[in-house]
């Protein structure tokens, strides 16, 4: 699609291409650009940092967000996966 038409799914096409040009996939840079802004930061912080998670609640986010090869992958390998997905 071209730059700025994203389809109605994308609400913050600037976000969305900058997400994109930093790297971020599709689906990460069309999750965060959908995010009300005023509202994302009084969310963050509640969830316990992934090193405290267990490799099954691990494994059970991963498959939320259908991160491919979740089933072989270590803690280390789980954690690093859901944060740059």
């Amino acid at each position: 699609m071209p730059a700025g038409d994203h389809g109605p799914s994308v609400k913050d096409d600037e976000q969305y291409e900058a997400l994109r040009d930093q790297g971020a996939s599709k689906e990460k840079a069309a999750r965060i650009a959908n995010t009300d802004r005023s509202t994302a930061g009084e969310r963050g912080g509640k969830a316990p940092a992934y090193e405290e998670w267990t490799v099954d609640d691990l494994r059970d986010r991963a498959a939320e967000l259908d991160v491919e090869g979740r089933s072989d992958m270590t803690k280390d390998e789980l954690i690093d996966a859901l944060r740059n997905h």
